[in-house]
């Protein structure tokens, strides 16, 4: 029996990889740091129905208690239980496609692992991000999902490179969009492990540096990790960056859609949404009265 590849979506509002409420000084700390477990559930509000696909939720911890840092990674073993979830999930469903929405961009680093080892070595990645997320274990910053396109290729905490089931060879990793790479170390590194990178206005007019560089690599499959902070807050801003010079929403959608006639879309990731007018009106209706 054929018919159209299985698809699942995800939902993994995974919020530990990061440590941002330093930056939403308008949201109360505890609120910001899990936002993106709100995020997460506004996508999955707002996404499109299809029948045909099933939804499974990553079960997430919410509770904040002392956050650690344990081998150079921020809520490792959270993040390590969660993953070890997501795998679960994943092997006894079995998909050839999945969409995910999360949650910060660590919750590509379960699935898109799982679909590379199920497709092997012509598969690659398309990262559109305003970042490289190649952060190490070590580095001054200790959130794992600046570390999630270095730990698809292999390099990271051992504990949760143990769980993956494949890795990407780095020069199959592309970053779309890169823009801001925080620190010189990132730049250099970036350099040193290989991995290319197309600029915002390189794609403001056409796919073609991306089409052609997955055409140049004989890819067959394609895994797509799209940051919402890779866009320009000039037209929006859904995230927690504000570096200027982004991609406009019509920019990438048309971006995606090319790469997905180019090859098979295996994975489209959305991640790291930040719905700051949805955390204050929450924060306002816990204290209103009737609601308690």
């Amino acid at each position: 029996m054929t018919g159209a590849p299985r698809t699942i979506r995800l939902i993994y509002p995974q919020w530990q990889g990061a440590d941002i409420s330093s930056l939403l000084k308008e949201l109360p700390a505890d609120d910001a740091s899990r936002g993106y477990y709100l995020g997460a559930e506004l996508l999955n509000f707002l996404a499109p129905d299809n029948a045909a696909q099933k939804t499974l939720a990553v079960p997430v911890c919410t509770e904040i208690t002392q956050r650690k840092v344990c081998d150079g990674v921020l809520d490792r073993d959270v993040i390590y239980a969660q993953t070890k979830s997501a795998l679960e999930i994943l092997k006894n469903e079995n998909p050839e496609r999945i969409i995910v929405l999360g949650g910060e961009c660590s919750v590509s680093v379960a699935p898109f692992t799982y679909l590379a080892g199920k497709y092997g070595d012509d598969t690659a990645v398309i990262w559109i991000d305003a970042h490289p997320d190649i952060t190490l274990p070590g580095d001054s910053y200790h959130g794992y999902h600046a570390m999630a396109a270095a730990a698809l290729a292999g390099m990271g905490d051992e504990k949760i490179i143990s769980l993956l089931p494949a890795r990407i060879d780095p020069s199959k990793i592309l970053f779309v969009g890169l823009r801001d790479w925080e620190r010189d170390e990132i730049k250099e590194r970036q350099i040193k492990f290989g991995m290319k990178h197309i600029s915002a206005h390189d794609v403001s007019e056409t796919s073609a540096p991306v089409t052609d560089w997955l055409e140049s690599k004989g890819i067959k499959n394609v895994l797509i990790h799209f940051d919402l902070d890779v866009l320009d807050p000039a037209q929006i801003i859904p995230a927690v960056g504000v570096v200027p010079g982004g991609i406009k929403l019509e920019e990438v959608t048309r971006l995606i859609n090319d790469i997905s006639e180019h090859c098979s879309l295996r994975a489209l990731t959305i991640a790291e949404p930040m719905p700051r007018v949805a955390i204050r009106l929450k924060t306002m209706m816990e204290n209103l009265p009737l609601f308690k």
